[in-house]
């Protein structure tokens, strides 16, 4: 099974597609301007205290007030309080915690009141970005994750990932640990730090202090809201939690220059035998259309989702539910009862809706309504493969066993906007209207378009973007063609090319450079 990781860098976001043996897994889109990831640490102000609900409003900088709840605070809330606010006045001098004294811990069944006040500055952490209509969500329980491990402030646990089941391993890792752990920070060793050497741990720890400092100057300046520490870019943060011994990308292909810079550096500092691995893209067709990516994402983004057997999902939305149908519909098996074609689709359900999930990144409740079956020892393999469908999936969920009327329900941690992209679109032709121009025409008016542009656009070569179909009509003919007409007549250099994205009647020319000249 190959693992790609293809990344299309667009002046507004960055898009992310990971395949698995070429078929599109996860699709993450982070715009180029947004400022609230999950792990970004901000210096805040709070806005109010809302005891009804124990909880405070605090002023993050966005549209709306982010949610921070008493059970965020952590234990050692009023640590980070003092250590926020003798940073901020200069009396604290430095980022270590060696001579921090400590405050006493909160009580888990205490009065935010108690603990902030209208007004006060404080250190937050984004657990939540925005979703709908509600602001990002806050923690106070700080952690800043490595490759290796993960530090924690005002704590001194060391934990060890239940993973790393070996006992002398774990004996290695804790020892090593506390001989370099810092004075009041705790230590979380992730599973990728199992057979890893000292200097590498050593090294990753040293990195994660030096973004503790960087945090600790910029709580100096005491300004709100500020972002103090951003978490990776998400491609860089995807490498850092996927790629280890049992999971390497056989390739990374980016289309933007800076961006390879960026990722090689990464890998080189984290993953050097790995940086040959990361390419930037020179085609001549978009990232995405090249590597088939935007055909996947029309076919797998709509309301009914479509399996190879024949059978197909359908997909519906509300604020907190999803709900999931599974239909037989022409799917065939031959020789096979009811039962067992019943449980042949489910099972190909199953490995697909694991896949919506993550693609989709959907969260809260999910209910799926299976093809009934009527054996209890088929409804229990069916569990079992959801199940298994669903063990790489990040987000932490939880899944229910079949009810006696067939539907699993599925919860699963939601901390970013589910992704929907709208693949019904209003006809480029009509514009809705339900009436187009001939057909015939189409021929004319492109070809009247296009010398228009040549004109304008002299020593020039142009592209011309149709639709599949339009382009198979133009070039249609093996000596003589409509397309070999147009270059005889307007210059041999100018090309042709197909794009799924385009209506049937619509098409675009493009300059030298790939940027639309003016819509025609």
């Amino acid at each position: 099974m190959s693992n790609d990781l293809i990344i299309n860098v667009a002046p507004e976001e960055v898009s992310i597609a990971l395949l698995r043996s070429r078929e599109l897994t996860e699709l993450t889109k982070e715009k180029s301007d947004y400022a609230f990831n999950v792990g970004d640490y901000y210096l805040a102000r709070v806005s109010r205290i809302q005891p009804n609900l124990n909880a405070a409003f605090v002023d993050l900088g966005y549209e709306k007030d982010a949610f921070l709840h008493y059970l965020d605070l952590g234990p050692e809330i009023q640590s980070l309080n003092k250590f926020v606010k003798e940073t901020v006045s200069g009396r604290l001098k430095t980022a270590s915690l060696r001579y921090f004294k400590f405050a006493p811990p909160i009580r888990k069944e205490g009065k935010i009141g108690d603990v902030l006040k209208a007004g006060q500055t404080i250190l937050v952490k984004v657990i939540k970005e925005p979703i709908s209509q509600k602001g990002p969500r806050l923690s106070c329980e700080l952690s800043l994750p490595g490759r290796y491990m993960v530090l924690v402030p005002f704590a001194d646990k060391i934990s060890i990932s239940s993973k790393i089941r070996e006992a002398s391993e774990r004996d290695r890792l804790k020892n090593l640990m506390q001989a370099l752990q810092p004075t009041n920070f705790g230590i979380i060793i992730r599973t990728a730090a199992e057979n890893q050497s000292a200097d590498d741990l050593e090294k990753d720890l040293k990195d994660l202090m030096t973004r503790w400092d960087a945090a600790f100057e910029k709580i100096k300046s005491g300004k709100t809201p500020e972002k103090v520490l951003g978490e990776l870019s998400r491609a860089t943060t995807l490498l850092r939690d996927l790629e280890n011994k049992n999971f390497t990308f056989d390739s990374i292909v980016v289309n933007d220059e800076s961006y390879v810079n960026q990722i090689r550096d990464y890998m080189r500092t984290n993953f050097p035998d790995r940086e040959k691995s990361v390419r930037f893209f020179k085609g001549r067709l978009p990232i995405f259309e090249h590597y088939g990516i935007n055909r996947q994402i029309r076919t797998l983004f709509g309301r009914n989702v479509p399996m190879k057997s024949g059978a197909y999902l359908i997909i519906e939305h509300t604020e907190a539910l999803h709900v999931i149908d599974v239909n037989s519909g022409n799917s065939v098996r031959s020789g096979s009862s009811q039962e067992e074609t019943a449980l042949g689709v489910n099972l190909e359900a199953a490995d697909e809706i694991a896949r919506q999930l993550r693609l989709r990144d959907m969260g809260g409740i999910i209910v799926i309504d299976f093809i009934d079956l009527y054996k209890a020892e088929n409804r229990k393999i069916l569990f079992q493969r959801m199940r298994d469908a669903m063990k790489d999936d990040k987000a932490k969920h939880n899944i229910l066993p079949p009810s006696k009327i067939g539907l699993i329900q599925i919860t699963r941690e939601r901390v970013r906007p589910q992704i929907n992209i709208e693949t019904a679109e209003a006809c480029p032709s009509c514009q809705g209207t339900g009436k187009v121009t001939a057909s015939v025409n189409l021929t004319d008016e492109i070809s009247t378009a296009f010398a228009r542009k040549v004109e304008g656009s002299p020593n020039q070569t142009l592209t011309l973007l149709v639709h599949p179909y339009v382009e198979a009509y133009l070039k249609k003919g093996l000596f003589s063609s409509i397309w070999k007409t147009w270059k005889s007549k307007y210059g041999r250099r100018h090309r042709l090319e197909a794009r799924t994205t385009l209506g049937m009647l619509e098409y675009r020319i493009l300059d030298s450079q790939g940027k639309a000249l003016e819509d025609v």
